[in-house]
């Protein structure tokens, strides 16, 4: 499976990320510069976590007009994979590949810690290594991980199952204490419609060793080799 990882200034994760693809695929991922107008031939295209461009304006939102994103834009609409992961599932919101909106989190402050997810789909690309209902547990790193999205997204994205986790209790049950940053109906991540995008704040790239954490996480990097290899 060949990989490629988009770094932006103010990216911090995409070492991560690339270290957990490569354990998944024993296939190193190529490492692509904001400013790169063409994108390879490659078979997922990954935009990490961290504070591109600083945050300013909103998080995602100068990254999302970086010359490689019209490059991603084009390989997405050919149905090239792409993960974005925390501030890269911002900038995919921001790009208007993903629907909805990353508001502060609801206690306004920086949330750093371990959180139960529950897998809503087992039949994507990225969650074929999970049982649909299957609680995992990962860690997140955000200030603006509040998702939000108006009623008539909101219905099309749980009609189509275009849900990909939520936010849950150990016992997969919801619970407001579970919710780390308020996201309306505890969503922590979603699809676009052909399944072929997803947008997560948690971070399953950092939940692939046992020695630092736990391998929760690396059922989804599995799923990818599963699926792409």
């Amino acid at each position: 499976m060949k990989a490629a990882v988009v770094s932006f200034p103010g990216s911090n994760r995409e070492r991560d990320i690339m270290m957990a693809l490569e354990r998944a695929s024993g296939v190193k991922p190529s490492l692509l510069w904001h400013g790169d107008a063409e994108i390879p031939d490659t078979d997922l295209i990954v935009v990490p976590g961290g504070f591109s461009y600083g945050d300013y304006l909103r998080c995602g939102a100068m990254a999302a007009h970086s010359p490689v994103m019209k490059a991603l834009k084009e390989k997405a609409a050919r149905g090239t994979p792409v993960l974005g992961v925390c501030n890269g599932f911002q900038i995919l919101v921001e790009a208007g590949l993903l629907p909805g909106a990353l508001m502060r989190n609801a206690s306004l402050k920086f949330v750093c810690r371990q959180v139960h997810l529950r897998v809503e789909d087992s039949q994507s690309l990225f969650t074929n290594a999970y049982e649909k209902g299957q609680v995992i547990r990962v860690p997140v790193a955000h200030a603006e991980g509040n998702y939000t999205a108006d009623e008539d997204t909101l219905k099309k994205l749980e009609d189509r199952g275009l849900v990909a986790f939520r936010y849950v209790a150990p016992d997969g049950s919801l619970s407001p204490e579970a919710n780390p940053n308020g996201s309306i109906r505890a969503i922590a991540g979603i699809f676009n419609d052909s399944k072929t995008v997803l947008g997560l704040m948690p971070h399953p790239e950092d939940a692939t060793d046992p020695h630092a954490g736990g391998m929760d996480g690396f059922g989804m990097f599995k799923s990818l080799v599963n699926a792409l290899h």
